[in-house]
């Protein structure tokens, strides 16, 4: 018999939506100890964030399935990214644990501890076929991915192409990477909602989120004015552990973003106007500002960390240059615009673009999300590769239609 978990009535679906509110109970009633595992890697407001957006998700998912009617899967091989992990663990097992009948993940090296203890702890509630295999990636290549019909990657484009490079014509090859997600500060833009905004998409987890600005495009006529206000702002943030409520940033947990910051700094020391202090004993990194013009061509690196990254730009047409580039272009994911709202056709062509507000205020788990850069996500199935905002069950309904699990 063919079955699309689409549909209420279906016996699967039903038993499987119940452990998806079970989830939804426990995060709400029992949010003390989710978060106790959280707090090792993640600000205290970070956390909290992150719990709240998972439960709306979940609540949202009998609406999102229901839409898009993706038809039953066999199985389905995950690589965990290495950051909101509870998150993750929804979008990527939770929600497509109700039209994959098993799906078998493996955790980032960085977090495997805590990954675990957070599925040991769900897995209880839910019960569902969802296992957490602690294999050698060559392993889990070998015995998990090879056999799915639908393969989901997080984490650099480097490692993305070369388990593309392994994937048979009839799976479903799901690439989520990053972007660099600029802001753009036009000459008419509210200065003191784009310094706030900045500040709180750039401090979310202390910096290390994949949404975070990798750069702040300010144009030359506003860019001193809005320097000193993020200037003035910034020096009012305090530091303090993952468990201070109170706290604007916390330790970076990531060790090798240290390492590759303090060998940023020390290259591009001529451009910080602010901080670039890092305390290897706490883990603590200020807040650090560098601030140069267009023409100066200071590298952009994928910070993860708290650094704003301010270039003043001449004109829209050296902006859009920039934008257009083929460096830009390829990381297509996120754009911010402040002012200048005339930029937004263009912009919105290759990035989900928002307007005077930020991403996180845009992004919903229950929906596409993304850009139009190869290196920021794809879907590759039948050895033609799409760039394109993504969500897995749509992108399952759309891909393997014609392709169902006899039950």
């Amino acid at each position: 018999m063919t079955t699309n978990l689409g549909t209420k009535e279906n016996t699967l679906f039903t038993e499987r939506y119940e452990s998806i509110e079970k989830c939804v109970e426990y995060l709400t009633t029992h949010r003390s100890e989710i978060l106790s595992i959280l707090s090792n890697i993640s600000s205290y407001r970070a956390a909290n964030a992150e719990i709240d957006s998972t439960i709306k998700t979940l609540q949202g998912v009998l609406q999102e399935v229901e839409t898009y009617r993706p038809a039953c899967q066999d199985s389905m091989a995950v690589f965990m990214p290495s950051n909101v992990i509870l998150y993750s663990y929804a979008l990527y097992l939770l929600i497509p644990s109700l039209f994959v009948n098993r799906i078998e993940f493996r955790a980032s090296s960085h977090v495997t501890e805590y990954v675990s203890l957070l599925h040991d702890t769900l897995k209880e509630v839910h019960q569902l076929p969802i296992s957490n295999l602690k294999v050698s990636q060559k392993s889990f290549m070998t015995n998990s991915v090879s056999q799915a019909d639908i393969v989901v990657f997080t984490g650099t484009y480097q490692n993305a192409e070369q388990i593309k490079k392994q994937m048979r014509r009839e799976q479903l090859y799901i690439f989520f990477g990053q972007g660099i997600n600029p802001f753009i500060i036009g000459p008419d833009a509210d200065l003191s909602l784009a310094v706030d905004d900045v500040i709180r998409m750039r401090l979310f987890n202390s910096g290390q989120d994949c949404l975070g600005p990798d750069i702040i495009l300010t144009h030359e006529s506003i860019a001193e004015s809005f320097k000193n206000l993020l200037l003035e702002k910034v020096e009012a943030l305090t530091f303090g552990a993952n468990d201070d409520p109170n706290a604007n940033y916390s330790p970076i947990f990531y060790k090798d973003i240290l390492t590759a910051m303090s060998e940023y700094f020390n290259n591009n020391d001529k451009y910080i106007i602010y901080g670039g202090g890092i305390d290897f004993r706490t883990k603590k990194m200020e807040p650090t500002i560098l601030y140069s013009k267009l023409e100066d061509r200071l590298e952009i690196a994928e910070f993860f960390s708290p650094v704003f990254n301010v270039v003043s730009y001449p004109n829209d047409e050296q902006l859009m240059k920039l934008i257009g580039s083929s460096y830009f272009s390829e990381r297509a994911m996120g754009c911010s615009l402040y002012g200048s709202e005339h930029l937004a056709d263009k912009l919105r062509r290759k990035h989900t673009l928002t307007i005077n507000q930020t991403l996180e205020d845009v992004e919903q788990g229950n929906k596409a999300f993304g850009g139009h850069g190869t290196m920021s996500n794809y879907i590759f199935y039948d050895m033609q590769l799409v760039s394109k905002p993504i969500l897995i069950s749509e992108v399952v309904a759309e891909f393997l239609s014609e392709k169902r699990l006899e039950v």
